[in-house]
C-alpha cells in the first residue's frame, strides 16, 4: 500500500453504542491503520443519545425540566460504563469521564436556559444535539489510545466551516478545505489518527451548527473530499447496500458494487444505509466509498463505483438492481379542464407547497395538462392541501379547477438499475410483474436519467409490490 494513501472511516451510532461494539470498532481501526498510516476516524453519537438530547430540549421548551436528572444519569451510565470497561489506564479513564461529565452538565444548563425562554431556537437545538457526538469522540479517542493507537480527539467544529442555517447547515468547502488540511495533515504525517465528530460544524464565528440528521455520513464525505482521501469507508450494522429490505424479502442480497447514480436514486427513494447528501462530495472529488459492517468486518461490503460506460449495460442479464420503498405518503392532485394550456399553474402550485417547507419526492402530470399529481409526506399533506386551496381559491370558485384533493396513505416503490437505460421493455416487465401479482399502480414517474422507475401503490400493497419487483433481479 502506498505510504501516502489516505483513508477516512466513519462509525455509526450502533458501531459505538456498546462496549462490545466499540471494542470491535477499535480493533478495526488498529488493523486498518497498519495498512493506512494516514487515517481519519469519524464517530457518530452513541445510538439513542441524540434522540434523548432532543427530547430533553423539547420538554424544556415547555418548561418541563423534572426529567433532567434522569437524563443526566442515563448519559453518565451509558458513557461511563464503556469508559470503565475499555479504558485500562485509570488516569486516562478519569480524565475522559470528567470531559464527558462537563458536556452533560452543559446540556443541563442549555435545557434550563431553554425552559426560561420557553422556546428552543434552531441555534439552541444545534448546541443540544451536538453534545452526543462531542461525548462520543472523547470516549472513542480515549479507548483507541488505551488500545495502543496513537489517536487524538478533535471536534470537527475546529475545521468544518458552515453557514448559519442551523439544523441543516451547508459547508463552506473553500474554508473547510483550508482548515482541514492545516489541522489534520500535520497530525497524520506524524502517524497520529485524528478522531473527530460527525454531524457538526461551526460558523466562521465559531457557533456550533449541525448538518441535519444522518449528517455523520455527510461529514465523512466532506472530510474525505477536502483532504483529499483516497477512500471513505462507512461502518454500520449491515453488510452493505441490499437489493431490498430483508425484512420484506428474506432472500435479499448485498450488492458487491453500485454506481453513484444508482445509490443516489436509492438514497433519495428511501434506502437508509447512506445519507443522501453523502453522495455529492465523493462524486465531485472522484474518491472511493465503501459501506462496511462493524459486526462482520470480513465481509467486503458494497463498493460505490463511477458511472463509466461499461456500467451502463446490464451484467449477466441483470437490469433491475434494487427495489426500495418510501411509506407514509399522500398523493395530492390538482385537476380541472380550465388548466389546459394555462401557464403558471405548476409554478403557483409548487410555490404554495414550498411555503409549507414540504419536500416532493414524486411528480407526474397527465399529457392532457388537465391535472398535476405529486406525492408529499403524510404528516405534511393537510398543510399542503390547505395552501393549495388558498392559492387556487379563485380558480376553484370559477370552476377552472374542479378540485384539489389527496388520497389516503400510499407508498412510492422504486426500481433502480443503470442497465435500464439501454434495455428496451424494462417498464413493460415492471408493470406486467405488478399486474400479475394484483398490485394496482396509482401513479408513475421516470426520471430523465432512466436509472429508475417509480410508481405509487396503496399502502396495503407495499410489501406485495416490493416482493413482486424483487423477482426481476437476477441472482
Amino acid at each position: 500500500m502506498p505510504e501516502k494513501q489516505t483513508l477516512v472511516m466513519k462509525f455509526g451510532g450502533t458501531s459505538v453504542g456498546s462496549a462490545d461494539a466499540l471494542m470491535k470498532a477499535t480493533q478495526i481501526v488498529k488493523d486498518t491503520h497498519a495498512k493506512y498510516p494516514r487515517m481519519v476516524v469519524i464517530t457518530s453519537a452513541m445510538s439513542g443519545v441524540t434522540n434523548l438530547l432532543l427530547d430533553s430540549a423539547a420538554l424544556a421548551s415547555q418548561g418541563k425540566v423534572d426529567s433532567l436528572p434522569s437524563t443526566e444519569s442515563t448519559l453518565r451510565e451509558k458513557h461511563f460504563a464503556i469508559a470503565n470497561t475499555l479504558i485500562k489506564n485509570e488516569k486516562l479513564c478519569e480524565a475522559t469521564r470528567q470531559k464527558i461529565n462537563a458536556l452533560i452538565l452543559s446540556l443541563v444548563d442549555l435545557c434550563k436556559a431553554i425552559a426560561v425562554l420557553g422556546e428552543a431556537s434552531p441555534r439552541a437545538m444545534d448546541a443540544v444535539s451536538s453534545i452526543g457526538e462531542r461525548m462520543s469522540v472523547r470516549l472513542l479517542g480515549a479507548v483507541l489510545e488505551s488500545a495502543g493507537v496513537n489517536a487524538k480527539a478533535i471536534e470537527s467544529t475546529e475545521f468544518v466551516v458552515t453557514n448559519s442555517h442551523f439544523q441543516n447547515a451547508h459547508p463552506d468547502f473553500k474554508a473547510t478545505t483550508k482548515k482541514t488540511r492545516q489541522l489534520l495533515n500535520p497530525l497524520m504525517d506524524k502517524g497520529i489518527v485524528p478522531v473527530t465528530t460527525g454531524f457538526i460544524g461551526a460558523t466562521p464565528e465559531g457557533v456550533i451548527t449541525t448538518l441535519g440528521r444522518g449528517g455523520s455520513d455527510y461529514s465523512a464525505a466532506i472530510i474525505g473530499a477536502v483532504l483529499p482521501a483516497d477512500d471513505v469507508w462507512i461502518w454500520t450494522d449491515v453488510d452493505g447496500i441490499m437489493t431490498t429490505a430483508p425484512r420484506i424479502v428474506p432472500s435479499a442480497k448485498t450488492l458487491p458494487e453500485i454506481t453513484y447514480s444508482e445509490i443516489a436514486e436509492l438514497a433519495y427513494y428511501g434506502a437508509k444505509v447512506l445519507h443522501p447528501k453523502t453522495i455529492r462530495p465523493v462524486v465531485d472529488a472522484g474518491i472511493g466509498l465503501r459501506i462496511c459492517n462493524t459486526f462482520n468486518p470480513s465481509h467486503p461490503g458494497t463498493r460505490l463505483i463511477a458511472n463509466v460506460p461499461s456500467d451502463l449495460h446490464p451484467r449477466n442479464g441483470q437490469v433491475v438492481k434494487a427495489v426500495t420503498a418510501i411509506r407514509n405518503q399522500r398523493l395530492v392532485t390538482i385537476e380541472g379542464r380550465g388548466m389546459l394550456g394555462v401557464p403558471g399553474v405548476a409554478a403557483r402550485a409548487f410555490t404554495a407547497v414550498a411555503s409549507t417547507r414540504t419536500s416532493v419526492p414524486l411528480i407526474t402530470q397527465a399529457s392532457s395538462e388537465q391535472s398535476i399529481c405529486f406525492a408529499v409526506p403524510s404528516e405534511s399533506a393537510a398543510a399542503v392541501l390547505n395552501a393549495l386551496q388558498a392559492v387556487f381559491a379563485t380558480e376553484i370558485e370559477d370552476e377552472d379547477i374542479d378540485r384539489v384533493w389527496m388520497t389516503e396513505d400510499v407508498s412510492i416503490i422504486t426500481v433502480v438499475g443503470v442497465g435500464m437505460r439501454h434495455t428496451p421493455g424494462v417498464a413493460g416487465q415492471v408493470f406486467s410483474q405488478l399486474g400479475n401479482h394484483k398490485a394496482n399502480v396509482l401513479a408513475i414517474a421516470q426520471g430523465s436519467s432512466e436509472v429508475s422507475i417509480s410508481m405509487v401503490v396503496a399502502a396495503a400493497d407495499t410489501e406485495l409490490a416490493v416482493r413482486a419487483l424483487h423477482e426481476l433481479i437476477v441472482n
